[in-house]
C-alpha cells in the first residue's frame, strides 16, 4: 500500500515551519518586498530553528540528519510565507551542502562550522549565465589551471548576494567538465553588479564578472576528486519545485478565501461556476505538482540519480505556480492588480521561478 501521509516527525516539521512562516515571515513579507531588503530578524530566528544546519554533519556542529524530503517540506512552508525570504533562509545550503557532500576534508573543516555556528551566515552559488540558452552543464565561464592555481574568466547571473558571507561557490568549465570553485567575494578581478528584477524584490541578486580571478588549486570543490554537478542540479531543482508549490498554495488560498467573502449580484463569487471550477483546477494541479517534487526528493534520499524527476517537477511547478498566481489575480478582478493585495506580488514572484536554476539546495 502506498501512503502519502507525512510521518509524525515530518508532520511536526511541517507544523513548526508553517507556524514560523505565519507568525514571522508573512507579517513582514510585503514590507520587505516594498523596501527591497530582507529582515535580519527573520533570518536570525530561522537560523535558530536549524533548518539548514540540521542537515550538516555532526562533527562540524550540524544535526547530521540531512533529508531531501524533509527539506522539500521545509521549503514549501517557508515559500508559503514568502518566496524571497524562503530563498534567503535556505541560502546557507548553497555553499554548505555541496561542501558537506563533495568537499575535501580541509574544505569541510574550513567551511562547515561557520554555517552551523550561532549566527546566520548566507550562501552564494554562481551557476547561471547571462545568455540565452544558458546550460549549467556547459558553462562558458572557464577555469584554467596555472601551476598551483586556477584562473577563472566569464560571467554569472542571478547569484543570491546577501551580506554576511565572504565567499561564493562558482561553477566553471574545467577542461571540458563543469566544476565548482570556492572564491572569496573580495577576490581581485571579481566584480558584482546588483540586478533589478521583476519579482523577488527582497532577495538581492547580482551579475558576476570574472576577469582573471586567481584562486589556489585547493579551492576546487572536492579538490582532485571534483564534484557531481548532476546531483547538485537535481537538489536545486527539487528545492525550487517545493518552494514553487508553496507559492502556488499561498496564492490559491488567498483567492479561495476572497471568493468566499466577495459578493456579486447577491451571492458569493465562490458559488459562481466559473470561479468554483478555476479554484478546483488550481487545487488539483498544486497537489499533482507536490507529488512530483516529493518523488524527486525521495529518489535523492535513496541515493539515486534524480535529475530526470527533479527536472519534471520544476518544469511542472513553474507552470502550475504561474497559472495559480494568474488565476488568483483573475479571481480578485481589478483588485488583483493593486499592490495593496497579495496576488500581484505572488504573480511577480511566481514568474521568477521560470528563470532561477539553483537558488536553494536540499
Amino acid at each position: 500500500m502506498i501512503d502519502f501521509e507525512p510521518s509524525d516527525e515530518q508532520q511536526l516539521i511541517i507544523e513548526t515551519v508553517r507556524q514560523f512562516a505565519e507568525q514571522e515571515i508573512r507579517p513582514v513579507a510585503r514590507e520587505c518586498d516594498e523596501a527591497g531588503r530582507l529582515s535580519s530578524s527573520v533570518l536570525a530566528q530561522a537560523h535558530e530553528l536549524g533548518l539548514v544546519a540540521n542537515g550538516l554533519p555532526e562533527q562540524f556542529g550540524g544535526g547530521g540528519e540531512r533529508s531531501a524530503l524533509a527539506g522539500a517540506l521545509i521549503a514549501e512552508e517557508l515559500a508559503w510565507g514568502d518566496l524571497s525570504l524562503a530563498l534567503a533562509i535556505l541560502s546557507p545550503g548553497l555553499v554548505a551542502l555541496p561542501v558537506a557532500e563533495f568537499g575535501s576534508e580541509a574544505q569541510q573543516q574550513a567551511t562547515l562550522p561557520r554555517y552551523a555556528a550561532e549566527h546566520f551566515i548566507p550562501g552564494a552559488l554562481a551557476l547561471q549565465e547571462p545568455r540565452f540558452g544558458s546550460d549549467p552543464f556547459r558553462p562558458t565561464a572557464r577555469a584554467r589551471r596555472d601551476g598551483e592555481s586556477y584562473v577563472l574568466d566569464g560571467e554569472k547571473a542571478l547569484v543570491p548576494w546577501i551580506d554576511g558571507d565572504d565567499q561564493v561557490l562558482i561553477f566553471a568549465d574545467d577542461d571540458g567538465t563543469p566544476q565548482g570553485f570556492l572564491v572569496p567575494r573580495e577576490a581581485e578581478g571579481l566584480l558584482a553588479t546588483p540586478e533589478q528584477n521583476m519579482g523577488l524584490h527582497a532577495l538581492p541578486t547580482v551579475q558576476l564578472s570574472l576577469a582573471g580571478v586567481r584562486v589556489p588549486a585547493a579551492a576546487r570543490l572536492g579538490e582532485a576528486a571534483g564534484c557531481d554537478l548532476r546531483r547538485i542540479i537535481a537538489q536545486g531543482r527539487v528545492a525550487l519545485a517545493a518552494a514553487g508549490v508553496g507559492v502556488a498554495r499561498a496564492t490559491f488560498e488567498v483567492a479561495r478565501d476572497y471568493a468566499k467573502e466577495r459578493e456579486a449580484f447577491g451571492v458569493k463569487i465562490a458559488q459562481k461556476q466559473a470561479i468554483a471550477f478555476k479554484l478546483a483546477d488550481m487545487a488539483i494541479e498544486i497537489d499533482g505538482a507536490r507529488l512530483l517534487a516529493w518523488e524527486a526528493a525521495w529518489r535523492l534520499d535513496q541515493g539515486e540519480d534524480a535529475l530526470r524527476e527533479a527536472t519534471l517537477a520544476i518544469q511542472q511547478v513553474r507552470r502550475v505556480a504561474l497559472d495559480a498566481a494568474d488565476g488568483s489575480v483573475q479571481v480578485f478582478g481589478g483588485h488583483g492588480y493593486i499592490r495593496e493585495y497579495l496576488p500581484e506580488m505572488h504573480l511577480r514572484n511566481a514568474r521568477g521561478l521560470a528563470v532561477l536554476e539553483a537558488a536553494a539546495l536540499l
